[in-house]
């Protein structure tokens, strides 16, 4: 990777910015550092790895519990990041537009493998006013006296989202992990609005009903 930072960037930036150590700078600086050469710099790029590493592995992990090979697709989709970050217009929507990057690598992948799902019950025909299904989960912390430890409750929280359909798990984790918006994720699955609506519905309510008993 070619380290050296254009002289663009010591134009655009003060001398203080194009000097200061990688883990110094914001993830903005970072991330213009990177756009500046014709090659991302190596020191900064190493940098963002490893403040959002955590996030790449995450998405992957709600989105392919059961694949063996996550470390491999973490690995392309830097890849990815490292050819494309010049693209990125806007630097402070680095973390949607990686976890777009991370998300549409795990729909290539899953085409290549041609993975045939079972018939799902779940998304059977059903109405739906408005596209929208109300999910009403008391929000309140139960009292120490009523419950499990919050650990224990996202543990299961993680293994009932692992055991929903393929279907429903991606457009939970979409929804409620990467806060994306029911449009992008109706882009990325290459489903209707509704549809994107409905399984979120139902996928809530498949969790609410494993889960009903730290609920109560």
């Amino acid at each position: 990777m070619n380290q050296s930072i254009s002289a663009a960037w010591s134009l655009s930036g003060t001398q203080r910015q194009a000097s200061a150590p990688p883990e110094r700078l914001s993830n903005y600086d970072l991330i213009l550092r990177c756009q500046a050469g014709s090659h991302p710099d190596g020191a900064a790029f190493n940098e963002l790895l490893r403040r959002y590493q955590g996030h790449v592995d995450k998405i992957l992990y709600h989105l392919a519990p059961d694949w063996q090979d996550r470390a491999d697709l973490a690995q392309e989709v830097w890849i990815r990041v490292y050819r494309n970050i010049k693209r990125l217009q806007e630097p402070v929507k680095f973390k949607g537009w990686l976890g777009r990057i991370a998300t549409n690598l795990f729909y290539d992948e899953l085409r290549k493998r041609k993975r045939v799902s079972p018939p799902i019950s779940l998304d059977a025909p059903r109405r739906v006013e408005d596209g929208e299904i109300d999910w009403d989960i008391v929000s309140d912390y139960p009292s120490p006296e009523e419950t499990l430890t919050t650990s224990e409750f996202q543990e299961s929280l993680l293994r009932a989202i692992s055991d929903l359909p393929e279907a429903f798990r991606t457009t939970i984790v979409l929804r409620e992990i990467e806060g994306m918006a029911y449009e992008e994720i109706a882009e990325i699955t290459g489903v209707s609005l509704g549809t994107v609506k409905s399984r979120i519905a139902r996928a809530r309510l498949k969790l609410q009903s494993v889960l009903q008993h730290y609920l109560d």
